[in-house]
């Protein structure tokens, strides 16, 4: 579905249509599975539903158009994200593992499987190893698809500051992923890397941010 119907289906999903509150969903949960399953790890899906709940309850509500809702789906994840883990440090528990910090979509979401595909599943666990602001600007920028500008409201931050947090980021992924990008440029199917080269022949993380 491209961004005009998306854009549509918003309005239409904020009169109270439910089938386009369906295909919303359907586009922003793997993206913020994905956001919250970086932070919480395998809690993810207890987080987004929660943030569901709210975005819900408060779309009539909201003012903007399909890139601001993506912010605003983001914002409330990210929130619901980190009431949990205040919730979590104030209970006994054991750390996860590094295997366990990035949780992909659940079965409801494979139309969208062209997302899961191996080199992002790579790309996903090695974001879940940058330090937390390289890591939420990474996922918001390139997971979310958020601009700079909306992934700064997301986090607080100035567009600036999204992008330096990314741009050093992705510099790290391009380091570590050259099998990903292997995988892409044979063609691999449902592969999406989330560093690409520009098309200058520029380096990875240029040409994402």
């Amino acid at each position: 579905m491209d961004e005009d119907e998306l854009g549509r289906a918003l309005r239409a999903a904020q009169d109270g249509d439910e089938e386009s509150f369906r295909m919303l969903y359907r586009d922003v949960q793997p993206r913020l599975i994905r956001f919250a399953g970086a932070i919480v790890g395998a809690d993810a899906e207890d987080v987004t539903s929660e943030a569901w709940l709210q975005i819900a309850r408060d779309l009539p509500t909201f003012r903007g158009d399909l890139d601001g809702f993506r912010g605003w789906t983001a914002t409330i994840t990210r929130h619901r994200a980190l009431d949990h883990l205040r919730r979590k440090s104030r209970r006994p528990g054991s750390d996860l593992p590094v295997e366990e910090l990035v949780a992909m979509a659940a079965d409801a979401d494979t139309e969208l499987d062209a997302m899961d595909g191996l080199a992002t599943e790579r790309a996903l666990r090695l974001i879940a190893d940058l330090p937390r602001d390289q890591a939420e600007a990474v996922l918001l920028r390139v997971v979310v698809g958020l601009d700079a500008k909306t992934a700064g409201k997301v986090l607080g931050k100035r567009a600036g500051a999204v992008r330096t947090a990314a741009y050093r980021g992705l510099r790290r992924l391009a380091e570590r992923l050259p099998a990903s990008r292997a995988d892409a440029a044979d063609g691999a199917p449902g592969s999406r890397p989330l560093v690409q080269g520009d098309r200058s022949g520029g380096s990875g993380a240029e040409g994402v941010i």
